[in-house]
């Protein structure tokens, strides 16, 4: 028997959308005094929120976020049959002891900067298919894990290039359940892994821009959508150079006229931050849309976006190694 819900290549459309419930947001000093730091739920003070390290300081916002998320809809751990998270350290570690903590049946997922959105769609085919009524999808980073375990040591002062991104130190989560008042996650596209033989970990936005772009060009190509069906297409996180690289792939692939487009990595700071090419980390797009977006999307400022979370999929070992940055996207449609 033919798949009932997938159109075309990619995509799934959902016969009953999860509903957006509840969601909530945590950022690090740096996106709290961003353009959007009233938008999120709660801006820490410093790098370490009240722990021993980084780590466990990573392990807290992802921790603190979903039960924040619960906790506006009179929920608690207990009411929420499971957690599907992941982040950027090895072995998903900030998320692992996160659900440690929490005690809720946990998936972990790794999809490096577009975790976010494979936790959404995934969390949105379990509830669609009607396996669970109460689905937790989340995602985590912080800047200073990320750069002990990808780059260099900061105590070293690294100069670091143009296109580089700054790790963002931010969690988002959402609750997403099959009734109630909120968004709803009507389809989602599953991206393909794009390596364009980019080399340079430097420069990631280069290295995810045509994934991006393949993902949002098969989605409205699966759906039959003209390129201004959405309010806004959002990718997260390319940055100023992905994010310039994706528009002229919009001309190339015929999304003309262009899609009302910005990307999570360009908007969450204001350009005298210092923050190079823009944000990256799982945590970038994830408070984004668990902040700014939809909140926009509940007073009805927005009604139909696109959310297309963007990863480079490499390690420190393969890029030692000489390796290209294989990238992928995925696409989730939220609308009210």
């Amino acid at each position: 028997m033919p798949a009932k819900k997938k159109r075309g290549a990619q995509t799934l459309v959902f016969d009953q959308p999860p509903v957006i419930t509840s969601w909530a947001s945590i950022a690090g000093p740096k996106e709290g005094q961003g353009p959007w730091g009233q938008d999120f739920d709660w801006s820490m003070e410093d790098y370490l929120f009240g722990e021993e390290s980084w780590e466990k300081a990573e392990n807290k916002m992802l921790r603190e976020t979903v039960k924040k998320a619960l906790n506006k809809r009179n929920f608690d751990e207990a009411d929420t049959e499971i957690l599907m998270a992941g982040d950027l350290l090895n072995q998903l570690v900030s998320s692992n002891y996160a659900a440690r903590e929490l005690g809720i049946p946990f998936l972990g997922l790794y999809g490096a900067c577009s975790t976010m959105a494979e936790s959404l769609l995934l969390a949105a085919i379990l509830v669609d298919g009607e396996f669970f009524e109460r689905v937790i999808a989340a995602a985590c980073s912080h800047h200073y894990t990320a750069e002990r375990q990808f780059r260099f040591p900061t105590e070293q002062g690294i100069q670091k290039t143009p296109s580089s991104q700054w790790t963002a130190t931010a969690a988002g989560a959402v609750l997403l359940e099959p009734v109630g008042t909120g968004p709803r996650i009507t389809a989602v596209s599953i991206g393909k892994v794009i390596d364009m033989d980019q080399k340079d970990v430097s420069d990631m936005g280069s290295a995810m821009a045509p994934a991006a772009a393949h993902t949002i060009k098969t989605h409205f190509s699966d759906l039959n959508r003209p390129s201004d069906y959405y309010d806004l297409i959002v990718t997260g996180d390319l940055g100023k150079v992905g994010m310039a690289i994706t528009q002229e792939l919009f001309i190339k692939d015929g999304l003309q006229p262009e899609p009302n487009y910005s990307d999570c990595g360009v908007l969450l700071y204001d350009d005298f931050q210092e923050v190079y090419a823009g944000g990256s980390g799982c945590g970038c797009s994830a408070c984004f849309l668990c902040g700014p977006l939809l909140k926009k999307m509940s007073a009805g400022e927005i009604n139909k976006l696109l959310f297309v979370a963007t990863g480079a999929l490499m390690s420190p070992i393969t890029s030692f190694q000489g390796e290209s940055i294989p990238a992928i996207a995925h696409a989730v449609a939220i609308e009210n």
